[in-house]
């Protein structure tokens, strides 16, 4: 018998599911549409997922498998629709991956099937986490997760030290995964490795982010890029850093790329994120590059600042103050949808276009790093605005001195 409880429950649900997300009018920067809502939470995965259904079993109607948060998707679009790969923790702290699906890319989002499962060919992989979605030139649908596992070489007593690797899966129908060995490269640990969608010099290209600790870069660190022959046994010979940390910016301590960068006429858009320490610990934004079509190891364009912060609500979550993405998709209307979480709590989408992206990436101004020359830059903004404003005053015809 299913419990009465169910019914109540499975209601309210669908409401939270159906709910219109309207864009937010009281966030405007020119760049990118918010929404009023969070695209997914925690609250939008399904109540059989979580709860023992029987009234024998579950008298109480309790939660047995609970979920903790739902954050760090990776996104395509396919067939028309647009899927994400949502990291899914439970309140046992173990993240899996569940496909979640929406008509229109910004509300109504469901998760559909199972949680995603394929072949355990690592006995020493415990948690897996963050995958990027990438649609390769050679048909296949690829996904990099990271695979942690705990430090074989870490002390008799520590039990939190870990080991970071990317992990690698592939599917033509979003239903079957197919496990591949786990990506190598010639750094200890490796964190936000993508794949580039086509081919280069007719290898498989990677960004990856080489560091030498689980959370730490070491010596490591910066967004590298790498080539492979064989996407069934993925061995990176030589990871170049093509954009790296550097004092005193928003990636000072670290930085890694998010989604497959997007391909515009003008060149490769990444979407990155960025990583400084403050008094309230670590915070993340994204932040935007672009290389060259002809080179995508060539940075040509590096507007300064962040693109996306975290924004009123969502500074706070289980991870205060941060922002992460690894999932963006484009349409056919060359309508841009970046999925970011906050605060490694709720799942977010912001709407842009590929012209609003490409003005933004490559007419912001860089970052000329130094205070001084930062005043001197919006000084000459001001000035060349109060010209503007001075001449469009005397040729008005409604100017006071007319």
């Amino acid at each position: 018998m299913i419990h009465e409880k169910y019914y109540q429950f499975i209601e309210e649900q669908e409401k939270l599911i159906k709910r219109k997300n309207l864009e937010n009018k009281q966030f405007y920067n020119g760049v990118y549409t918010k929404f009023q809502h969070p695209a997914l939470t925690r609250h939008h995965v399904p109540l059989h997922w979580r709860f023992d259904l029987n009234k024998d079993t579950n008298p109480f109607f309790m939660e047995r498998l609970g979920v903790n948060a739902t954050f760090n998707p990776g996104a395509i679009y396919h067939e028309g629709r647009y899927y994400m790969v949502v990291r899914l923790e439970g309140v046992d702290r173990k993240s899996i991956f569940a496909l979640a699906v929406s008509d229109n890319g910004v509300d109504q989002f469901r998760f559909i099937d199972t949680p995603l499962v394929w072949e355990d060919i690592d006995q020493e992989e415990t948690n897996i986490y963050d995958m990027r979605l990438v649609k390769h030139e050679d048909g296949w649908i690829y996904g990099i997760y990271c695979s942690e596992s705990k430090d074989a070489n870490a002390d008799e007593f520590d039990t939190s030290s870990a080991v970071a690797q990317a992990g690698l899966v592939r599917t033509n129908d979003l239903k079957n995964w197919e496990r591949l060995p786990n990506i190598k490269t010639p750094s200890p640990q490796q964190r936000n490795v993508v794949l580039h969608p086509e081919f280069v010099n007719g290898q498989y290209a990677f960004y990856t982010r080489p560091q030498d600790g689980f959370i730490s870069t070491g010596s490591g660190g910066g967004i590298a890029f790498g080539l492979t022959k064989d996407i069934t046994n993925p061995i990176i010979k030589d990871e170049q850093v093509i954009q790296g940390k550097k004092y005193h910016t928003i990636y000072e301590v670290k930085n890694g790329q998010g989604p497959a960068p997007i391909k515009t006429n003008k060149g490769w858009i990444h979407i990155a994120h960025g990583v400084r320490n403050t008094a309230a610990g670590l915070r993340y934004v994204l932040y935007t590059f672009a290389t060259s079509l002809e080179d995508p190891t060539k940075l040509i364009a590096l507007p300064g600042g962040h693109f996306i912060a975290p924004y009123d609500q969502e500074r706070t979550g289980d991870v205060s103050n941060v922002i992460f993405c690894n999932g963006a998709v484009v349409n056919e209307h060359k309508e841009v949808f970046v999925y970011y979480a906050s605060s490694d709590t709720r799942i977010h989408v912001a709407k842009t276009t590929i012209d609003q992206l490409v003005d933004y990436t490559f007419n912001t101004p860089e970052d000329p790093c130094r205070s001084l020359e930062n005043a001197q830059q919006r000084k000459d903004l001001i000035e060349k605005n109060e010209a503007l404003l001075k001449e469009r005053h005397h040729s008005s015809p409604f100017s006071d001195d007319q």
